[in-house]
Parts: structure tokens; sequence; C-alpha cells
């Protein structure tokens, strides 16, 4: 077990090691871990066939800077995509638990942003309506807020529910935000994930929303995934970290999107 864990941590570091310096070397990793090379090559082809990096000769790149790809067609991990930019993560779950008011209905999707931003909502009387497990267990101790759990079959690759019961128990509810996590993010393709139950099950949450708002850091723009959820112009509002480019404040503006910097 502690070879398992030691492995696994070591696989976490090196995520955040690429995302910090847009690339690394295997003769590095193994100087600093006080491992084999051999076992460098063997974690960095587990992260690349997660889509966390992409591989190059004597080591690795950040697979966000090889240039988008048509389709981004690897969902990374769901432990990688906990470990990585916990602190933009944890922004904008503050800032998006900011807009909520006492008697509000809300709607939290599913992933790692989602879940920081049920881990900032304060424990007041809201309802909040999921169909993730990290939001329920994250919401679970706050004995104020209301919780509306959405049924279906659980999907652990992200540890959130889908099918057709899950989309059905939308269909009598009304929210009045609803914040929408996001895989892909890019001007002309829209708001994308990569997993189609998904897709279907966040186009039933924005017809039930009263407002729309996305949240996810900078590294989700420019990334295109299979399964198309919206358009951008239908968003009410981005919230996002300050590293976000010119072009989607840009847009925004031009869209009337609101454009909240974490």
């Amino acid at each position: 077990m502690a070879a398992t864990r030691d492995t696994s941590q070591r696989r976490l570091q090196i995520s955040e090691l690429v995302r910090q310096h847009g690339s690394v070397q295997v003769t590095a990793l193994a100087r600093q871990f006080g491992v084999s090379m051999q076992t460098v090559r063997k974690d960095l082809r587990y992260l690349a066939e997660r889509g966390v990096m992409a591989r190059a000769y004597g080591g690795a790149i950040d697979a966000g800077v090889v240039g988008p790809a048509p389709v981004a067609a690897i969902e990374p991990a769901f432990e990688i995509k906990r470990s990585v930019r916990l602190d933009e993560k944890r922004r904008i779950g503050l800032r998006a638990a900011a807009l909520v008011k006492p008697g509000d209905t809300i709607a939290i999707d599913s992933g790692t942003t989602a879940i920081a931003v049920a881990e900032a909502l304060p424990d007041i009387e809201v309802t909040v309506v999921t169909n993730d497990f990290g939001v329920l267990s994250a919401l679970t101790p706050k004995t104020n807020v209301n919780i509306v759990m959405l049924g279906g079959e659980l999907r652990r690759k992200n540890m959130a529910f889908y099918g057709g019961l899950t989309v059905e128990a939308l269909d009598a509810l009304h929210v009045d935000l609803l914040f929408l996590g996001v895989d892909g993010f890019d001007l002309e393709r829209g708001i994308t994930t990569h997993h189609e139950p998904e897709a279907m099950l966040n186009r039933k949450m924005v017809e039930a929303a009263r407002a729309v708002i996305a949240i996810t850091d900078s590294s989700k723009f420019g990334r295109v995934c299979l399964h198309r959820i919206i358009p951008v112009s239908e968003l009410n509002a981005l919230i996002t970290d300050k590293d976000a480019p010119e072009e989607v404040e840009q847009a925004c503006r031009a869209l009337g999107v609101d454009l909240l910097l974490a």
C-alpha cells in the first residue's frame, strides 16, 4: 500500500511540475524523486495516456502548449483534475459562492471546480441541486443547506450521476443559478465536455436555470471536447482566474456576458 501511495503522490507532483514549468525532463525527475529513469518513464506514460501531458524526447510537455487539437479526446483522471490549479479553483469557488443569497435555489454541476463552489458556500438557507458526489459530500455538514440529489447511474471516472433518470428529475425543477463546470471553452465551438450523458444533463440544467454561470480556470480556454453543451453566447456570466486571455475578455464584453475574475 505504501508503494502505491508513493507512486500516486509522485505522479501528482510530476503533473504539477509540468503545469508550473511547461515541461519536465526524465533525468531531472529521476534525481528529484530518487527513482530510476525507467520508473519516471512509466509515470510520464501513465500521465500522457490520461491527457495531463504530452510525451517529448527525454521528458514531457504540458498538453496545453502543444497547440489545441481539433478535439481533446482524452479525459484526465479525476485524481489528476483534483490536484491541479487548486488555488485558482478555490478562488473561483469563493467568487461563485458570494453570488448566492439566502432563499436561492441553485444547481451545481459536476467537477472539481464545482466541488470548490460547494466547499465555499456558506451554511445559509439555500437549496442546492446537484448530480455530483463530491458536491454532496462538501455540503452534507452544512445543516442549513437543503440538498436535492439527482439520481441515476454513478460514473466513477468523475464521481457523478448520469442517465435518463437524472435528466428526467430536472423536468419539474427550476433554479435561480446554475454553476456550470467546463472541460473545454472555445469562443467558436462553445462549451464542451468529454462525456455525452454529461452534455445532455448540462443542457437540461441550462433549460431549468434563470441564469447560467460558467466556472472554469483559464487552462480550459481554447480546448474543445467532443460533445457540445451550449455556445458561449448563452452564458449570463463567466467566473475564471486572472490569467484569462484577452480574447476571452473581449468576447465576453461583445456578447454581454459578465466576466468575474477571481
